[in-house]
């Protein structure tokens, strides 16, 4: 039984690289979560008065890699103390938040948060109910896949990617070279 989850750390195009190479995780989907606008696009949610945040909805397999273990992937390959930032992209829409589906998902974010708060320190990560996943539109599927050259997935996605690659070599689909 397929189950999912909604997490905003920026830019959707990292999230979705990152977990798109987890074993246990069958579908990422970039879209947005958290704002008033039914049905808005890229654009609408650039402006930053849409109130959405850049989010990915991850399915998986619970039986494969925990709902834990996703976040702890979150608070590992993000900035969880900007506010409304990661690096340079700066505004509402890359805060970082968890859109949580029931109770147990909210006890684990919490969770999650008391565990890295020692590493991090101060965490801004909003923790807030689902009220809708709108998906992004198909040019933003598989950014990171069909762009890997461009200077931002140089720059931004691809040390998230390495970073993942070497503190989870034991979770991904495919196993990481030595």
């Amino acid at each position: 039984m397929t189950e999912s989850a909604i997490l905003a750390g920026g830019c959707f195009w990292c999230l979705e690289a990152a977990y798109d190479e987890l074993n246990g995780v069958e579908k990422v989907e970039s879209g947005y979560a958290g704002g008033h606008l039914d049905h808005p696009s890229y654009k609408q949610v650039c402006t930053g008065t849409t109130g959405h945040a850049e989010v990915v909805k991850v399915d998986y397999d619970p039986a494969v890699i925990s709902y834990a273990d996703l976040l702890r992937v979150f608070f590992t390959i993000h900035d969880p103390t900007t506010l409304n930032r990661q690096g340079n992209d700066i505004g509402s829409q890359y805060r970082s938040a968890i859109y949580y589906k029931s109770p147990e998902q909210k006890a684990a974010a919490l969770a999650a948060i008391a565990e890295f708060t020692p590493v991090w320190g101060h965490i801004v990560t909003e923790i807030s109910p689902l009220t809708i996943f709108w998906p992004a539109e198909p040019e933003h599927e598989d950014y990171f896949v069909r762009n890997p050259w461009s200077g931002y997935c140089q720059a931004v996605i691809e040390p998230k990617i390495a970073k993942l690659r070497k503190c989870f070599r034991d979770s991904l689909k495919v196993q990481a070279e030595s």
